[in-house]
């Protein structure tokens, strides 16, 4: 057998299959109803289940370990110095960054944020709400957070296509290798180099220049004396783009896609808008925009519930799965808006809870009661497409028809 076929039979089941793409839920609960962790021929656990995962997640006898199983992920800068996101670090250097970043990256910086969410959500919506098809991906879901995320960051409005250029590549690069096309391969590793470069020259400004943005708070921010280095700072940008941006993107596109799958829900959200803090941690556990936590080798020998896992065996964590564990969640195959909010696992849990989940929650909360209380959506005759990718669940194209309520 092939490297690269070995590699595709890691998962007991086709990711590239475009009825799986459409609906992985189904696939899921027999896999969960089989083993809520099951070991594939090649060694790999895929953990379904939702205790199961929270266990891997917040049990520290499994991490990233020397990053081989990350590797395409980290890169060298000019300096030789290895720039590795700190999502891919281990404690006590994961401690250390997330501490300092999370001091810059505060409440109080996220919730200042809101007002110009609201002003840019209700332009987008104005904007599209011709009567016309639109693709509700490029007239909001997308067009939103990256307005947002690059005025967060600092990036001048004429840098903004270079932006969204580099997202697109580095979210299809958060799947693994053996997914990836050459050519998809060499985008990633091209936009990487790119955005590291930019980033680290708006760094060295803002230690002499300072503005209103994340980047200067992350050139400041200090702790007992403790900083940042520039190849963290910079990796942790590109951390905020490759995942944060595009989670909010597709979480955005995926809930209004539920909301028109199920009109019901639509309209009990439209009756109840002061309700959107529940609704949206609902479609967040529904149809979560990252379907897979990452992957995790073992650090010793230790055991996922109740079989024996040998040091150095990875784990995939298969989150998407785990919001659908019925041990967990009740009718959990149904989508309830009205559901009492949960801890789900959208955002993952324990030590590497997503940083940017207070930004990505505002913003779809701002972008979704924009829409509901102010438009009448339908579906458009013209299909929906999913993106082709793993890591990430969401759509390239969502045709809709908007007017205004």
């Amino acid at each position: 057998m092939s490297e690269t076929a070995e590699l595709a039979n890691l998962f007991p089941f086709d990711p590239s299959d475009p009825g799986f793409r459409a609906d992985p839920y189904p696939v899921f609960r027999s896999m969960r109803e089989q083993a809520p962790a099951l070991r594939t021929a090649p060694g790999m656990w895929v953990v379904t289940g939702f205790p199961e995962c929270s266990d891997v997640l917040r049990n520290r006898s499994f991490g990233h370990g020397d990053g081989s199983l990350v590797a395409s992920q980290i890169t060298t800068n000019a300096d030789g110095e290895e720039v590795r996101p700190f999502v891919f670090l281990d404690p006590p250097d994961h401690t250390r960054i997330r501490r300092l970043v999370t001091k810059a990256f505060s409440a109080s910086m996220i919730e200042k944020l809101r007002s110009r969410a609201e002003e840019l959500a209700s332009g987008l919506l104005a904007k599209a709400a011709t009567g016309e098809p639109v693709n509700l991906m490029t007239s909001l879901a997308l067009a939103m957070p990256s307005q947002l995320i690059s005025e967060l960051l600092g990036v001048p409005a004429e840098d903004k296509p270079l932006f969204e250029q580099w997202s697109a590549a580095l979210g299809r690069g958060l799947d693994p290798d053996f997914m990836l096309t050459p050519e998809e391969a060499e985008q990633r590793n091209r936009a990487r180099a790119e955005f590291d470069e930019y980033f680290a020259e708006l760094a060295r400004r803002r230690q002499t220049e300072p503005a209103a943005d994340l980047v200067s708070a992350l050139v400041a921010v200090a702790e007992d004396g403790d900083r940042l280095s520039q190849t963290e700072l910079v990796s942790t940008c590109r951390l905020l783009l490759s995942a944060g941006y595009l989670s909010t993107a597709h979480l955005i596109g995926n809930g209004v896609a539920a909301l028109l799958r199920h009109p019901e829900q639509l309209e009990w959200f439209r009756a109840n808008p002061g309700e959107a803090v529940g609704v949206v941690e609902e479609l967040l556990r529904f149809d979560s925009p990252v379907q897979v936590a990452g992957m995790r080798l073992a650090l010793e020998d230790t055991e996922i519930a109740g079989q024996p896992v040998a040091a150095g065996e990875a784990v995939t964590i298969m989150v998407g799965a785990a919001n659908h564990d019925p041990r967990a969640f009740e009718n959990a195959d149904t989508l309830d808006v009205s559901r009492k909010p949960e801890r789900n696992l959208g955002f993952g849990v324990g030590a590497h809870f997503c940083v940017g989940a207070p930004l990505a929650r505002l913003s779809t909360q701002v972008a979704l009661t924009e829409l509901v209380t102010r438009y009448r959506i339908e579906r458009a005759d013209a299909g929906a497409t999913r993106i082709d990718n793993l890591v990430l669940r969401g759509y390239a194209d969502l045709p809709v028809l908007l007017n205004a309520a």
